[in-house]
C-alpha cells in the first residue's frame, strides 16, 4: 500500500473528525441490527471530547485526515475496557484496527495498570470478532446492550503486554 497511516494519541482538536469517522463507521454496524439509536450514532460531540481529554484514545491518520480511532479506559476491576474501534471503510482490510487496538492496550497496561482487556461487540458483527480474535481474545459471556443489542463481550490477559510482578 503505498500510503503510511501513522497512529497516535488523539488530542482535542481530533475530537471533531472522531466524532464524524465514528458516525461514518458504524452506519453498518446500525444496518446490521437494524438499530439507529446504538451508542456510537448517539452519543454527542460534547462527549466526544470529554473521552478524547479524560480517557486514552488513539487515531490513525493518514495525512491529515483521521481515518480510525479506537478508546480505552481502566474500569474498578483492573479490566480496562476497550470499544468504539471503527476504520475509515475505505481503508479497511489493512491492518489498521489492529494497530489502533495494540496502541490501546499497550498505553492501558503500560501507563494505566489494567491487567485484562475487554471488549463487546454486537453478536452479528462478525469481522470484529474475527479481528478480536485473531488478536488474542477469547469470548467470556455475552450481555445486553442499553439499545438492545446482545453483544458478546470478549477478555485477553494483559501480560502479552505488560512483564508480570
Amino acid at each position: 500500500m503505498g500510503m503510511s497511516v501513522t497512529i497516535s494519541a488523539a488530542t482535542e482538536q481530533d475530537a471533531e473528525q472522531i466524532f464524524r469517522l465514528q458516525y461514518l463507521c458504524f452506519q453498518s454496524e446500525a444496518a446490521l441490527y437494524g438499530n439507529y439509536r446504538i451508542d456510537p450514532l448517539v452519543q454527542t460531540l460534547d462527549s466526544v471530547r470529554d473521552e478524547v481529554t479524560r480517557d486514552c484514545v488513539f487515531v490513525a491518520r493518514l495525512g491529515e485526515e483521521v481515518v480510525g480511532s479506537v478508546r480505552g479506559s481502566v474500569t474498578e476491576d483492573g479490566a480496562a475496557a476497550i470499544g468504539k474501534l471503527c476504520v475509515h471503510p475505505r481503508l479497511q482490510g489493512h491492518g489498521i484496527g489492529a494497530r489502533l487496538l495494540r496502541a490501546a492496550e499497550s498505553a492501558l497496561a503500560g501507563d494505566r495498570g489494567a491487567t485484562r482487556f475487554r471488549l463487546h461487540t454486537g453478536h452479528r458483527s462478525e469481522g470484529n470478532l474475527r479481528l478480536y480474535r485473531k488478536v488474542g481474545y477469547e469470548t467470556v459471556g455475552t450481555s445486553q446492550g442499553a439499545d438492545g443489542v446482545p453483544m458478546i463481550v470478549l477478555e485477553k490477559p494483559a501480560s502479552t503486554y505488560a512483564a508480570t510482578a
